[in-house]
């Protein structure tokens, strides 16, 4: 009876844990690039069937396209980035602006870039991630004032521990992204 009791103890916090850690991890880090595998050239990740598919294919989803446009972005594949944006059947989203925007200010084409946020801004003014960007534009054209301006509205949008209010925040103090 002694060791019924002490199972039964045990049990419940086990329980307990097992009952509440999906749910705690779900809310981790919302960061889809950091889920997006690598696929070879020519091939882009598919949601559905989880595996690099041609990027050709006329299954694969705008939104697969968008977020592998993202991915490749993120890695430094800029010009790669943009062509893959250019195969979109509906290009004017939010998303394909901002990362059309946020590859072209990576290639050096600021003013360009900004251009695009200003159109995913026309979309969404709630937009968090594209306020970033767009602040971070504002940093590279020695505009830190309109920088901070952005940073005021995703504070409005999204809080002070939102990953796009640190994001820009840390640019602005003069430790932007590597």
């Amino acid at each position: 009876m002694n060791t019924m009791m002490k199972f039964r103890w045990l049990a419940l916090p086990v329980l307990l844990m097992t009952l509440h850690t999906p749910a705690a991890l779900a809310m981790g880090d919302d960061d889809s690039d950091k889920k997006t595998p690598d696929c070879p050239k020519g091939q882009v990740y598919d949601s559905k069937s989880k595996s690099c598919v041609p990027e050709k294919t006329s299954m694969l989803s705008d939104s697969d396209r968008t977020n592998y446009a993202y991915h490749l972005a993120k890695k430094g594949e800029y010009q790669a980035a943009i062509n893959l944006l250019d195969t979109l059947h509906n290009q004017n989203t939010k998303e394909a602006w901002n990362y059309r925007g946020y590859a072209t200010r990576k290639l050096g084409k600021t003013d360009e870039g900004m251009a695009y946020y200003q159109k995913s801004i026309a979309l969404d003014p709630k937009y968090a991630k594209v306020r970033e960007y767009l602040g971070e534009a504002w940093m590279i054209k020695g505009r830190p004032d309109l920088a901070k301006e952005q940073l005021t509205i995703i504070k409005s949008l999204c809080g002070v521990d939102c990953e796009e209010y640190r994001d820009l925040n840390a640019a602005i103090q003069g430790h932007p992204e590597a």
